[in-house]
């Protein structure tokens, strides 16, 4: 049926409806920044050691994935 046959208000919301109507869990976006950092990050020195640029330490790693972390949380959340 297309909007016109319906009523205004029946049937259920269409997916853009419920998407944008979510509040959802920040925790999960919180949890898949910081993972998505850690991977982003400790791809980025693999990427600089094949270079011999710099080396995977995990001190580099957790560094370089922090400061992604705040920056994606301070542009994205905020």
């Amino acid at each position: 049926m297309s909007d016109d046959q319906r009523g205004a208000g029946e049937g259920p919301e269409g997916i853009r409806e419920g998407v944008e109507g979510s509040e959802g869990d920040p925790r999960v976006v919180l949890l898949l920044n910081a993972v998505l950092s850690g991977l982003f990050a400790w791809t980025a020195f693999w990427g600089l050691q094949l270079l011999d640029v710099a080396e995977v330490t995990a001190t580099n790693v957790a560094s370089l994935a922090l400061v992604i972390f705040a920056l994606t949380y301070v542009v994205v959340l905020r």
